[in-house]
């Protein structure tokens, strides 16, 4: 469990930790291979297999969270296409709990995330939930993503947190592990980042699946 008295600075992961990644899922897999296959007059499967090698690609790097990037590469409206399907953008049902928790205890309490600035807003403007921090961060203001350590450096020199009084909350292992290199003492990895899927069995770092589980009542 966590110990509140021990934490200062809260960073929080947006898709996945604080949103249900399903938006995300669908919108990746499921309407960019259909759209680049009407395009392209290619079978839906064989679209997929095509975007799910780019993806790849460029997994983990600044890059794999960029629209822009993505419209070059792709030719697809991206931002546009986003839009069309935001009715499916949805708040985690125990994510206001949980920041009115943190405000209540008076943390510092900041959004971390790898999205693009341009997914940032359609999010805030979706959700309405900004009010609930001290800061909004996205990676692409310092051209590194999670994954990278030289985004730890520079996110710690602009926020000045101490590491050891420091909670990180993401759905990624890979960023996670990331953040634990780089010294973050509190570290919680969320079991189940889309409604839709099964929960991921996590055992490397303290794993829930409710924020429940953690306020401290």
């Amino acid at each position: 469990m966590l110990n509140w008295s021990e934490i200062d600075t809260v960073l929080l992961d947006m898709d996945g930790t604080l949103l249900d990644l399903h938006y995300d899922n669908h919108f990746w897999l499921e309407v960019i291979p259909r759209e680049y296959a009407n395009k392209h007059q290619l079978t839906f499967d064989k679209a997929k297999a095509i975007i799910e090698y780019k993806y790849a690609s460029v997994m983990g790097q600044l890059s794999w969270y960029c629209l822009d990037y993505w419209q070059r590469e792709l030719d697809l409206p991206i931002l546009e296409l986003k839009r069309e399907i935001q009715h499916l953008i949805s708040l985690r049902e125990d994510t206001i709990p949980f920041l009115q928790f943190l405000r209540a205890q008076h943390k510092q309490v900041i959004l971390l995330t790898n999205a693009h600035p341009g997914s940032l807003s359609l999010k805030i403007e979706r959700t309405q939930f900004d009010h609930y921090f001290d800061r909004l961060i996205s990676t692409h203001e310092y051209g590194y993503s999670k994954e990278q350590q030289a985004l730890w450096h520079a996110v710690q020199k602009d926020l000045g947190f101490d590491n050891s009084r420091t909670l990180f909350v993401d759905d990624s292992l890979s960023v996670l592990r990331s953040a634990k290199q780089f010294g973050i003492k509190h570290l919680l990895a969320i079991a189940n980042p889309d409604s839709r899927k099964p929960h991921n069995e996590i055992s490397e770092f303290f794993a829930i699946t409710s924020y429940h589980q953690v306020i401290a009542t």
